[in-house]
């Protein structure tokens, strides 16, 4: 990708929910409410979600080039975006050196890819960062595929996810604050189950930071469904 392209790439500015990161209707501004309705209907278990730039365009080509095509040198850039709001995150924690866990691939979608991008994304952001943390891999896995979400309504979306997660060896994130790692958040669904689990698991509070995040209502390329998207790509066990 040439400077031109990345230099086009801007971390949003719009206002956003505190717990997602969705934008903000005008109407819920004049209101002084700063939570979307998802988060007032069903609240996530993260504490907060936080992501660099909208999903479309440049950005957008530029995880398609990592995730698609496997260029995997995309990670770099793509991975110094993701610092951001992990540093950001990184401020509201009360432990020294977090937890970085990405959120694992499905052994499948692994096996064909070669490589977990949020994996990638994690690492290169970490060395990105001032403050040390640490990223664990295999903490969290996929222990069972799910249906796709498309058309499901929130509620049937979280039921959905229910379960497809789990913690292998909970000694791992007992006691510790945990930012969970990935490319691209769509509802939130899979972030928050995530989350679920690992705070079952012991761990003490869980972000959840991605490096691009697609809004609600926002427009999309022929074919392409971001919200089936989360589904396809996230799943299984991780190395």
């Amino acid at each position: 990708m040439c400077r031109e392209c990345l230099a086009a790439i801007l971390p949003t500015r719009a206002p956003q929910c505190v717990l997602c990161g969705d934008r903000l209707a005008a109407a819920a501004l004049l209101r002084g409410d700063d939570h979307c309705p998802n988060c007032r209907e069903f609240e996530p278990e993260f504490e907060r979600a936080l992501s660099f730039g909208e999903y479309h365009d440049e950005l957008r080509g530029l995880i398609h080039l990592l995730k698609y095509e496997g260029v995997t040198p995309a990670a770099a850039p793509l991975g110094a975006m993701l610092a951001q709001p992990i540093a950001e995150l990184l401020a509201t924690c009360r432990q020294p050196g977090p937890l970085l866990i990405p959120v694992p691939l499905h052994n499948t979608r692994r096996r064909s890819r070669g490589f977990n991008q949020s994996q990638l994304l994690a690492r290169s952001a970490a060395r990105k960062l001032a403050q040390p943390v640490y990223v664990v891999c295999g903490a969290l896995v996929r222990q069972r595929d799910t249906a796709s979400q498309v058309g499901l309504t929130r509620a049937e979306r979280i039921e959905n996810m229910r379960g497809a997660f789990d913690v292998a060896g909970a000694e791992r994130v007992r006691g510790r604050e945990i930012i969970v790692v990935d490319d691209v958040m769509t509802t939130g669904t899979t972030l928050s189950e995530c989350a679920r689990v690992l705070k079952e698991a012991g761990a003490e509070r869980v972000w959840a930071a991605t490096v691009a995040r697609a809004y609600e209502g926002a427009d999309a390329r022929p074919g392409e469904d971001p919200e089936a998207e989360e589904v396809i790509e996230v799943g299984a066990t991780s190395v």
